[in-house]
This record gives C-alpha cells, structure tokens and sequence, in this order.
C-alpha cells in the first residue's frame, strides 16, 4: 500500500488524479480538511508522511511544496511548469525516450509534461532523434484546446450563465510567443530554435488537437512522409498511444473526440511535399491527469495503465 498526497486536488487537474485513484486498493490518499489544506504546517506533515507526492499547484506554491519536503524517502511528481526542465527532475513522458519507463521508475522527481508540449513532442521528438527532421528546422505548431485547459478561472467564465458572444468563437492567445510550455518544447524535441506557437482555445470543456504542418524540404533529404508513418507505427502501439492510419470523421477531425480519455491517437496526413502531423488527445488525460497517474503507476510498479481510462472515444 503506497500513501499519496495530492497537493492542490480541487483544481482541475487534481480533481481528475483524485477521482481516478480514489477507488484503487493500492493506494491510500491522504487528505486535509477544507480549513487546512493551504496551511503550509499542515501541507508540510502531508507531504512528509507520504511515499509520493503529487503537486497540482501554480509554479511558485510548487517550488514551495518541494521546499517542505525533508523527508528524504518521500518522491514527487509535479504537474505544474516549474520543474519541466530542471536538472534533477526527469521528464514524465517516457515513450519519447528509450530508457523512458526505466527512468520514470527509479526517479525521485518526476515532472508531468505540459498539455501542449505532450502533442508536440509526440510528433516532433521521435522524428529528430531517428534523423528524419532536420535539427534545425523552423516549426509552426498549432494546438486546440477545451477551456478546461485554464483552469478553474476559465472554466468559470465559459460557463457562466451570462455567456460572453466572444467567447463562442475560438480565440487564439499566448500572441507574444512566449507560452510558458515553449521552454519544454524545444528542450526535448532537441530543435535548435522554439516554434512558432499558436494555442488556440475554443467553447467546449476537454480535448486537444495539435497540428504541426511540415514541408519535405524540411526532412533529412531522401526521408519521407513514409518513414515518419513508419516511426509512429513503431513507437505508437498502444494502449496509451496509438498511431492511426486516418484520424478524421468523413473528412474532419474534432478536438474533442477523445474527450473524459487518458490515450492519444497519432496520424499523418498531407501529402508527400506538404505533410501534416496530427495529435489528439485530452488536455486534463494524457495532457495532465492521465499523465501523472501514468507516471505514478511505473514508479511504483503497477500496470502502467492502472486506473486510466482508455475507453470508447467521445461522440463530438
């Protein structure tokens, strides 16, 4: 039986984490009571006297969170931005990487990567790293995301009864290039230079679909839109993340598809001189939640894939 704290569960993201473990019988939750859970002599007990835990927390109350822990035996996995590329700290996505599982297992300090950052380096990263795409390409990525993506503040405002006409309409942001998820996104796809980033959020609760267009100039010259099929299909064989020969419903694809799902389905489509990578996932699944669950599960040797919902797509 392994004791987790959950750091911030009534936001959005330790909402789901919670509701998800809430069942399990290998896993107890400790909890604080409403009037103690922002007490820092409070959460510091908690997170002394617990074998892992999990922060759903902004960046600064994060860092403070670890600044707690002296328990040396206590192990974190940190769902907000502040550790993603910190040294010390492995980064929890480990299909990217060949050693993935084995790190995420024996780490101490586990980073759950950024919801925009998870459908970028699913497509990107593994086409750098097999010499594909070129290192230093110039990358345009666009990702769709459900407003639950803003956290209780956003999720507010949507579906507030007086509703916004503004708000109806997908509304593209983070217009100065400077998303807090762009750090990651270069730093583990190992491009020489960030993308041009274009987050775009729109009027339904979860889902994400990330697009990144890419030019055959751009491959590693006698590459194809083959060989980057060929990669996914290897990487990407389920149960969690799956490569699809063709993504769309008749012609179109939904954001919301995969919405209450903790998977990701990867595709191609294009053509062979203007290709198109595709990613769709659920922000608050593989995006956040369902990510930090996964990485929970490999740290202390469960089925990876305990508790995540891996279900029928959604009907939108």
């Amino acid at each position: 039986m392994y004791n987790v704290f959950i750091d911030g569960k009534e936001g959005t993201t330790g909402l789901r984490i919670f509701d998800r473990l809430s069942d399990r019988t290998d896993i107890e939750l400790i909890t604080l009571p409403e009037a103690k859970r922002k007490d820092a002599k409070s959460r510091a007990v908690a997170l002394n006297n617990c074998d892992i835990a999990i922060l759903c927390l902004p960046d600064a109350a994060a860092k403070e969170a670890v600044s707690l822990i002296e328990n040396g035996h206590v192990r974190v996995i940190d769902a907000s931005t502040a550790h993603r590329t910190a040294p010390g700290w492995v980064y929890g996505f480990p299909e990217l990487q060949a050693n993935g599982f084995r790190n995420v297992q024996s780490a101490t300090r586990v980073s759950v990567p950024g919801c925009h950052a998870s459908g970028f380096l699913a497509l990107i990263a593994p086409l750098v790293q097999n010499g594909i795409l070129k290192k230093d390409a110039l990358i345009s990525c666009t990702s769709l995301t459900g407003y639950s993506g803003g956290g209780r503040r956003m999720i507010a405002h949507y579906e507030a009864d007086y509703r916004d006409v503004q708000l109806k309409a997908p509304r593209l942001y983070a217009l100065g290039q400077a998303h807090k998820h762009l750090p990651e996104m270069q730093h583990y796809s190992d491009l020489d230079t960030a993308p041009a980033f274009l987050p775009i959020v729109a009027d339904y609760l979860c889902g994400m679909l990330t697009i990144i267009p890419v030019f055959s100039a751009q491959l590693t010259p006698g590459k194809t839109a083959g060989d980057i099929k060929s990669v996914y299909q290897a990487l990407y064989g389920g149960p969690l993340m799956q490569y699809r020969e063709q993504m769309d419903e008749n012609g179109y694809l939904s954001g919301g598809r995969l919405s209450g799902l903790d998977g990701m389905d990867v595709s191609v489509s294009g053509n062979d001189e203007r290709i198109t990578l595709l990613a769709r996932f659920d922000n608050l699944g593989k995006g956040a939640s369902g990510a930090a669950i996964e990485c929970l599960n490999i740290m202390i040797g469960a089925n990876p894939y305990e508790g995540l919902n891996l279900g029928k797509e959604s009907e939108l």
